[in-house]
Parts: C-alpha cells; sequence; structure tokens
C-alpha cells in the first residue's frame, strides 16, 4: 500500500471532477418529485462501481428507492468486508440561504479548508464519503493490492429513516454476509486529531397536528373566543421541557444509560474549546441540560428539538387570520438502552395529554432506530486505529459522536457483523444544512486511508 499516496496525487484532480459529477444529480430521497433523479443516482453510482473493479453489481429493487449492490470477490476464504453509505441528500431548503445553488458544485477556499473545498448538498454526507470507497476500491484493484473481499450496499432512503433496508437485508441475508461492517457517515474532531466514531445515538423523529376550528377565521371576530393552533401547540410544545432543559415525557429516561465518572472524565480528554466553538456557531453561549458539559449534551445524553413548525399565514404583508391548523417535526436523539419505539409511544401519550379541549390533536411517528456503541478491542477497530496512524501520524482518538444512522443496530441484530465507523468529515461541514461542503484535503485524506484499514483486517485474520 506504500504507493497510495503517490496513486491518490495523481489521480486527484478526476477524483474531485467525479465526484462534482455525482453531486450535480439531486437525490432527495424525501420529495417523490426527485425519483427519476434517484433512479439516476444509482445507475451512476453502479457505473462507478463497475469502473472501479468490482466483477458483480446489480441495482436492487426495493418497495421504496433501489439498493446498489456491489461486490469483489477474490477468494472465498479471505476476509470480507461490507461497505454501507448512501446515495440519497437532504433536501436543500431553505434555498435562499446557499451562497451557490446546492446542485451546481464549487469549489471554494476557507480557513478551515485551504486546499479547498466542495460546496453542494451531499459533499459530505454522504456522497462524498461513499465516493471515497469507490476510489480506494479503484485503487486497490488497478494496483492488484486488494487483500480481502469487499461488498457494497448502497441505498437511497438513509436521509428517510432507511424504511426498507430492513427488507432488503432480510431477504439477502446470504449475499451480505461479511466479517465487518465499514461506513464512513461520521466525522473527525480536526484535521489534526483523528478520529473514529464509536457511538452513535438512535432517533424517534415525530410529526404532530394540532385542530381547532373548522377553518380559518378573522383574527378579530373570533380572537380570544376560540383555541388558536398555534398559541396552544408552542405552549404545548415548551412544556416538554423544564427549566433545566429536562426532558418531561413521563418514564423518558427510565433506561437512560448513565456514564462513570471515569468514563465522562476520558471524554473530556478530547481537544474542545468552547470558546471557539460559539464563534464559528456564531453565538454568545451554549445551551442545553444542566450539569452536563457541551460535549456530553451532544452525544452521550438524550435530546428533544423541534425540526420544523408551521400553521396560519407567512406570506409578505399581514393576514389577520386565526389558523384552523398548526404542525411540527420534533426529534428526539436518544442513548444506549432507549427503545425508540417505546419513547416514541410515551411521546404520544403525552403529547396528546397536554392538549386543551379547544382542541385536537394527532401525533404520527416517522421512523427512528436504536442507538450504537462498538468496542475498541477488536480486531476492527484497531485495523482502522493502525490505518488513520499510518496516513495522520497520530492514534486516533475513540469519540461518541451525538448524530444517528438508524440501520446500524440492525446491520449487528441481522448480519451479526461488528461496525467500525470511519468518518472524514468535520463537525464544520453544514451538512443537513445550507452550503453543506466536504474539504478536498479530508476527502482525499480518506482515499489514502482506506486501503490500509483492509490490509490491517486482512492480516489480523491470519
Amino acid at each position: 500500500m506504500d504507493n497510495v499516496k503517490s496513486y491518490v496525487e495523481e489521480h486527484k484532480d478526476r477524483f474531485v471532477s467525479e465526484l462534482i459529477d455525482l453531486l450535480k444529480i439531486p437525490s432527495i430521497s424525501a420529495d417523490s418529485k426527485f425519483k427519476n433523479d434517484m433512479i439516476t443516482t444509482a445507475e451512476a453510482v453502479k457505473t462507478e462501481l463497475e469502473k472501479a473493479g468490482c466483477d458483480l453489481v446489480e441495482i436492487c429493487e426495493t418497495p421504496g428507492h433501489p439498493v446498489v449492490y456491489g461486490e469483489k470477490i477474490i477468494d472465498k476464504n479471505l476476509p470480507t468486508v461490507l461497505v454501507y453509505s448512501h446515495y440519497d441528500v437532504q433536501p436543500p431548503d431553505p434555498l435562499d440561504l446557499w451562497n451557490s445553488p446546492p446542485f451546481e458544485p464549487v469549489i471554494k477556499e476557507t480557513a478551515l479548508h485551504p486546499d479547498g473545498a466542495i460546496f453542494a448538498r451531499g459533499a459530505c454526507d454522504d456522497k462524498g464519503q461513499m465516493y471515497m470507497h469507490v476510489k480506494a476500491l479503484e485503487y486497490m484493484t488497478k494496483t492488484n493490492q486488494l487483500p480481502c473481499n469487499i461488498k457494497f450496499m448502497i441505498e437511497g432512503e438513509e436521509e428517510v429513516g432507511s424504511e426498507h433496508l430492513g427488507w432488503f437485508i432480510e431477504n439477502n441475508i446470504e449475499k451480505l454476509q461479511n466479517d465487518v461492517i465499514l461506513i464512513s457517515d461520521t466525522s473527525m474532531i480536526a484535521k489534526d486529531v483523528p478520529s473514529i466514531t464509536t457511538g452513535l445515538r438512535g432517533l424517534s423523529y415525530m410529526e404532530v397536528e394540532v385542530t381547532g376550528p373548522n377553518r380559518d377565521l378573522h383574527s378579530g371576530l373570533y380572537g380570544g373566543t376560540v383555541g388558536n393552533p398555534i398559541n396552544i401547540l408552542t405552549k404545548m410544545i415548551a412544556s416538554l421541557t423544564d427549566e433545566n432543559n429536562h426532558i418531561t415525557i413521563p418514564g423518558f429516561y427510565d433506561n437512560v444509560e448513565e456514564l462513570s465518572a471515569e468514563e465522562r472524565a476520558k471524554m473530556a480528554e478530547a481537544p474542545y474549546n468552547e470558546e471557539e466553538y460559539k464563534k464559528k456557531l456564531d453565538i454568545n453561549d451554549v445551551y442545553g441540560e444542566a450539569g452536563f458539559s457541551t460535549l456530553e449534551r451532544g452525544s452521550i445524553r438524550p435530546t428533544l428539538d423541534v425540526n420544523g413548525i408551521w400553521g396560519g399565514y407567512i406570506g409578505e404583508g399581514a393576514k389577520t387570520v386565526l389558523p384552523s391548523k398548526a404542525f411540527a417535526k420534533i426529534s428526539m436523539r436518544l442513548v444506549p438502552n432507549q427503545d425508540w419505539k417505546e419513547i416514541s409511544e410515551l411521546f404520544k401519550k403525552h403529547f396528546e395529554s397536554l392538549a386543551p379541549k379547544a382542541v385536537t390533536v394527532k401525533v404520527n411517528t416517522h421512523h427512528g432506530g436504536y442507538a450504537y456503541v462498538t468496542p475498541i478491542d477488536n480486531d476492527a477497530y484497531k485495523a482502522a486505529s493502525k490505518a488513520y496512524e499510518k496516513t495522520f501520524g497520530k492514534t486516533p482518538i475513540p469519540q461518541r459522536s451525538g448524530g444517528s444512522i438508524p440501520i446500524v443496530s440492525l446491520f449487528e441484530k441481522a448480519l451479526k457483523s461488528k461496525i467500525i465507523l470511519m468518518g472524514f468529515g468535520q463537525d464544520t461541514d453544514a451538512i443537513h444544512s445550507p452550503n453543506e461542503h466536504f474539504g478536498i484535503w479530508n476527502y482525499l485524506k480518506g482515499i489514502e486511508t482506506i486501503p490500509y484499514f483492509y490490509q490491517n483486517f486482512a492480516d489480523s485474520q491470519k
């Protein structure tokens, strides 16, 4: 693998150009208007896997968006790594906050990325990080250095909860057999501080609807006499946390994993500067659950946040209307031992109980997933750690993430495999936000590092 750095340097312009072409396709899984673009993206991924060296690539239909499956089997007696990723992206809204169109990728220099960063929806989450694996495979096949078997499972529904991936796995258990699952859908602490994600939070995503009168009303004639769904909804939401930002849903914390003082002290060793954190976000202060640090609030503690709220008149000018309905989308990030289905039911029961008789409430569960923690004493983690050591020159820090990959816990349950999370993005990459980007240095460093993982893992299984 010693020539991987020179290979990446030689082909870096092409690697960037190919990723830009992929980023131009608006593969938005949440919006049915982009169904054809989803198919186009799946076909593009299939083509790139074939060009990179896979002997078998197929687009597998599901009840939803298709899964792209590929494999390069060189010897059935060798270990097999299954790479999981996704080709779908988040909606780009609000469009007016983008400095350049979300599906017209541009490269711009930034303070953190003097070598340039690609600005586009999906640049980091997850097309850029997915494409690192495609190019890593290309390097290993073109130079005849592939040390093990590789399979790819690249889905199109991660951003909407991987609704049909469980169905696909259950129907393809034999095809997906592996010795370890490798995922790059996470970040690292900094360019000069590599880290490996060892934990993910779970998720429960809800939508609520509050209905008052049977139509929008004149706020002068009816104001003060009937329940205003927006007023009531905001009061209900406000009551979901107390003055210490502790979630008030009965039973919510019953099964929360509590880390020991020693574990919390170990977490605190990670490089972190709160003043820099606030400066990057342009905020005057941090905010969250009392009794926990910012790092802890963002990784080992459960949360409840409103992701969207709407109702009434929001157009230009004034319209004196008392709305008939109000809506909100609410997500809860969960920690180990919290069952997302149980939490969803607790939320539903509690939220409905908060409604006054003046309105009716409907609560729907969109999707969810379980938290996941991977051990750091197994062969796969050690192989990943050695790979970072080789290319970064320092040992990566194990780090729990605040994000969720809902399907990860299913992987271990259904496929009996451990999961390694080798992310190369950064928390400042604005994933799920306007102006998402991925540093070119990070992208190329991922391509350089991944082959060492395969070599190290294959060596550990001899």
